[in-house]
């Protein structure tokens, strides 16, 4: 578990670091009236945005393997700090000081991770049905079709819909990860979990692009990392056999809480807001 949670870590950085670049190159590029796929084309013209693309495979690498070490409330829980760097780096960026808040709030993710970390329960192998799998592809599915009607409602709170469906999104690929038997070309190529994640992923990289256009990047982020952390937390516990230490469950829950509410507070802080918005194309 130790391995898991060190590149759960190292996963942390690296997508705090490339929602930066991301949120910097999706102000940069237009918008459309609607979630358009044809924005991640657009985007490949940004060298920053490349950079971004680079930290956030190798971002998913280290969290695939997170994900199959580690239980998943846990892993979930330490990628929800990537808004720590994201929001150090975004001060720097804008030159906008680094209140108390947040300054307790980075305290409170590192604190709450701490105990979930000394908490946490080394797993075995999950075993799955290819049925309950295929479910992951039918909820990749929904992410796409919801993304598509909410991307058309032209307001700040379809931002924050858009963010929650991108990290319902990012949830099906944790999830996902976590169940697919093995990472055999035979097995990636023929198992249903394969399909969802990349559909997932790549729907939900789409959504937080175009969420990114309409709204900060701290702001947006928040909405994002509650669902992608709770949900696959939840799941992980109920259906898959997550568990902490005997004894440890009430400080697990609290240190989850915890983390998570500084996550929040951190998200709050939007010091990219000062970067002018993307215009939209012309009609």
């Amino acid at each position: 578990m130790a391995l898991g949670l060190l590149c759960a870590l190292a996963a942390a950085l690296a997508f705090g670091v490339g929602a930066l670049l991301q949120a910097v190159s999706a102000r940069r590029e237009q918008t459309t009236a609607g979630v358009d796929f044809r924005l991640l084309v657009r985007l490949l013209r940004h060298p920053v945005y490349i950079g971004a693309v680079v930290l956030y495979l190798a971002g998913f690498v280290l969290h695939l393997v997170a994900l199959r070490t580690a239980p998943l409330f846990l892993a979930q829980a330490v990628i929800s700090s990537s808004v720590a760097v994201t929001a150090v780096l975004a001060a720097r960026t804008v030159g906008a000081p680094f209140g108390r808040v947040e300054q307790v709030a980075v305290v409170a993710v590192c604190s709450g991770l701490f105990v979930l970390a000394v908490a946490a329960e080394s797993h075995g192998t999950v075993t799955t049905t290819t049925g309950e799998r295929a479910l992951l592809l039918v909820a990749a599915g929904l992410v796409v079709v919801l993304g598509q009607v909410v991307g058309r409602i032209r307001t700040e709170w379809a931002a924050v819909g858009l963010s929650l469906l991108s990290g319902c999104g990012y949830a099906v690929v944790a999830l996902a990860g976590r169940v697919v038997p093995d990472l055999s070309v035979g097995t990636l190529v023929t198992d249903p979990a394969t399909y969802a994640l990349v559909i997932a992923g790549v729907t939900a990289f789409l959504l937080y692009s175009t969420a990114l256009q309409r709204a900060g990047v701290l702001a947006t982020t928040s909405a994002l990392i509650v669902t992608q952390t709770a949900v696959p937390a939840v799941v992980g516990v109920v259906w898959l056999g997550d568990s902490v230490d005997a004894g440890w469950g009430v400080a697990a829950v609290a240190a989850f809480g915890v983390a998570i509410a500084g996550v929040v507070a951190l998200s709050q802080r939007d010091s990219l807001a000062e970067l002018p918005p993307a215009e939209p194309l012309p009609a």
